[in-house]
């Protein structure tokens, strides 16, 4: 049977719910997106929506750490977590008609965790593990320490993770204080994607969710940066390849300019073969095996990355080529009115593959309700993508000529 389009509705007790309805599915998908990460730490709590997220499975007024992992799991089914810059997401993927399960859960998380001590300090151990563990990473560090310099004097700068010093100050009086300041339904929305109804999966809201905290709408036009800081930055790192990061601000994500960007990262970069930056780097030379383009937009500003490994004696080399690249999109020779219409369509089709992955479709209708108040329909976004102009595209492209860099070398 084929899947409906999502739709947003309130329910009795107040919690929005994102709802798909999947009547062929085999199994469902409920969680929530929580309208706080990282950046809406104080300097001390650095660290904390991410120790939250991995510390709200510990121990509820009524249920152990035990009986938590095993809830969904005893029947097969999953419990999972992320933090990000300005969201964290509890959700679980069960099989069938379990849906009433999951959401007694996830409520019994959001509402009464209690964060004991014990498990709080084995937990610590994990997420220093994980920030050591990061830092042996040099392609995912690049990122953090790129941000860090880009975002400078925001709250955005900080790693999710936090510090080894931040994270060992962390207790369970900071947990319950920021699941209660945070973990509220107008601060909240709930999303599911399965083959029970809208109705059904309303009433279970009604009845679970009631017990949250009503909370305050919270203000999304955070963190505007007056002008981004400009560096070239060249670090050493103990790796065997340079790891090179280069980037510019863009508008965040109520900007209607973040298409532009969007479509321009993929040209450039983004996943398909043929991206430019693959054929000039790769494919052509064989200088790199990983070049790629991304795009974040945060609520009041956002950034636009290539990042690639290559070996030391050719960084000057793949630098170079990246700049030509931007360059002759900007001045028109990389896009002819048939090239650009071609990206357009590939765009457009990759975006219509990526919805068919049910989690990530529907945390992102979810994210949408959140964030903008609504779920855009996806031919509202081809329209817009189709519209985007040359000189548009070209613009933005100069002003990756003169990218911030930030470069690990061996």
């Amino acid at each position: 049977m084929a899947r409906l389009s999502p739709q947003a509705i309130t329910t009795q007790c107040g919690m929005r719910l994102v709802h798909m309805h999947d009547r062929g599915a085999a199994s469902g998908i409920f969680g929530i997106v929580v309208g706080a990460g990282s950046s809406d730490e104080t300097s001390r709590e650095e660290g904390l929506a991410h120790f939250v997220e991995h510390t709200i499975f510990k121990g509820t007024a009524r249920r152990s750490s035990w009986h938590i992992i095993n809830r969904m799991e005893a029947i097969g089914g999953e419990l999972n977590a992320y933090t990000s810059k300005e969201e964290t997401v509890v959700y679980s993927i069960f099989p069938g008609h379990n849906a009433a399960r999951a959401v007694e859960l996830i409520a019994d998380l959001a509402a009464n965790s209690q964060f004991p001590a014990r498990e709080l300090d084995k937990e610590r151990q994990v997420v220093l593990d994980e920030i050591a563990s990061y830092l042996d990473n040099p392609s995912e560090a690049v990122f953090d320490l790129f941000e860090e310099k880009l975002f400078a004097g925001t709250p955005l700068a900080h790693n999710i993770l936090g510090s080894e010093s931040t994270v060992a100050n962390l207790g369970s009086d900071d947990c319950r204080s920021f699941l209660a300041r945070n973990y509220t339904k107008a601060n909240c929305v709930a999303f599911y994607s399965g083959p029970q109804g809208a109705s059904t999966v309303a009433s279970m809201l009604d009845r679970y969710f009631a017990i949250l905290p009503d909370g305050k709408p919270v203000e999304r036009h955070k963190i505007c940066l007056p002008q981004a800081p400009h560096f070239d930055t060249t670090q050493s790192q103990a790796c065997h390849q340079a790891h090179v990061l280069a980037g510019i601000c863009t508008p965040g994500m109520y900007s209607p300019e973040r298409f532009a960007v969007a479509l321009l990262a993929n040209i450039a970069g983004g996943p398909g073969m043929n991206s430019l930056l693959n054929i000039e780097l790769r494919e052509k030379r064989g200088l790199v095996y990983n070049v790629e383009a991304s795009t974040a937009f945060f609520s009041g500003t956002g950034y636009m990355g290539v990042y690639f490994g290559c070996d030391a004696e050719d960084l000057n080399r793949c630098r170079q080529l990246c700049d030509d690249v931007f360059a002759r999109i900007a001045d028109g020779r990389a896009l002819t009115p048939r090239r650009l219409q071609a990206a357009k369509k590939q765009y457009i089709g990759q975006r219509a593959v990526a919805s068919e992955n049910r989690e990530n479709s529907i945390i992102n209708a979810a994210r949408a309700a959140l964030f903008y108040g609504r779920i855009p329909d996806r031919r509202e976004t081809d329209a817009i993508i189709q519209a985007i102009g040359a000189d548009e595209l070209a613009a933005l492209a100069a002003e990756f000529t003169d990218a911030s860099v930030l470069a690990f070398v061996p």
